[in-house]
């Protein structure tokens, strides 16, 4: 059985019930796992860990600013151990950016930092524009305007594909089975 670690960034919230889809289905496959946040896994004992997952969501095309200096921070340990990656956004909906090859912002997020995660993986988020404030759902909603996504200022569509993510919880079981 091996300790998995899915440390999460997240703006709305949805990142971390990706992270609990995928805890569930780790330990149906035997083994133990860990949800936080970001902030909360630096007070860890990362080493006890066997694999180390990362999972971030996007906003206006980028990852919080601690996700990549989490990764700079640990990078050595990353890269000792079995490790993923994961990206949350809403351009995932679109089939043909919803890949660890064709999305966008997770290859700009590559290039930016020096770690080469052993699993990547990329999953439509949710949008909520009831929750979000003014000016956030203004611009949301003139990006979905752009990009043929739906506007409507009362909408609540969750784009995620929970067979996707299980499928990826299965692939981290298979990963840190070494």
């Amino acid at each position: 059985m091996s300790r998995i670690l899915i440390a999460y960034s997240t703006t709305d919230g949805h990142t971390p019930r990706i992270c609990e889809r995928l805890k569930q289905v780790i330990e149906q496959q035997g083994h133990s796992a860990t949800v936080v946040a970001l902030a909360q896994a630096e007070a860890l004992d990362l080493p006890s860990f066997d694999t180390l997952v990362i999972g971030a969501s996007i906003r206006y095309g980028k990852h919080q600013p601690q996700v990549a200096q989490f990764i700079s921070r640990h990078q050595a340990l990353l890269d000792g151990k079995a490790n993923a990656f994961f990206t949350v956004n809403i351009v995932a909906r679109k089939p043909e950016k919803n890949r660890p090859e064709t999305n966008p912002y997770l290859i700009k997020f590559l290039r930016q930092i020096t770690w080469k995660p052993k699993l990547l993986e990329v999953f439509a988020g949710k949008l909520d524009y009831p929750s979000y404030g003014f000016v956030d759902r203004t611009m949301i909603r003139f990006i979905m305007l752009m990009t043929k996504g739906p506007t409507d200022p009362t909408a609540v569509v969750e784009f995620t594909d929970w067979q996707q993510v299980e499928a990826f919880g299965r692939r981290l079981s298979e990963l840190s089975r070494g």
